[in-house]
């Protein structure tokens, strides 16, 4: 397992791409795959940077165990900031219009989907 230890800054959401997309590429992901793992590792990045912690001096643990049969990718994020359950959010209603809906949950739904 490969881990990388940064700050939770949004200017750090490169590099916690870079670090992802070349532990997918060791182990030969599929480009499918690997866009949606990146789109879901990019999405909780994101929110961990914005609403986990009150400053940017906090720091995020990502761990990354890719297996090869079947492949699978298991991808931690290890966070000391304010405690967030997303999968107790429930899910937006997407049968409504973008009008109609609440702003916020798009990502995270994308996430529990992929």
């Amino acid at each position: 397992m490969e881990k990388l230890t940064i700050r939770a800054s949004l200017n750090k959401l490169e590099k916690v791409l870079a670090f992802t997309e070349e532990k997918l590429e060791e182990k030969k992901c599929p480009m499918k795959m690997m866009m949606q793992v990146q789109v879901a590792v990019e999405e909780i990045f994101v929110n961990i940077a914005r609403y986990a912690y009150d400053s940017e001096d906090e720091t995020v643990t990502i761990r990354v165990k890719v297996g090869c049969t079947p492949l699978q990718a298991i991808i931690t994020f290890i966070v000391h900031g304010i405690p967030y359950v997303p999968l107790k959010k429930e899910d937006p209603n997407i049968a409504l219009s973008a009008n109609e809906r609440q702003i916020g949950g798009l990502g995270i739904f994308m996430v529990k989907k992929i």
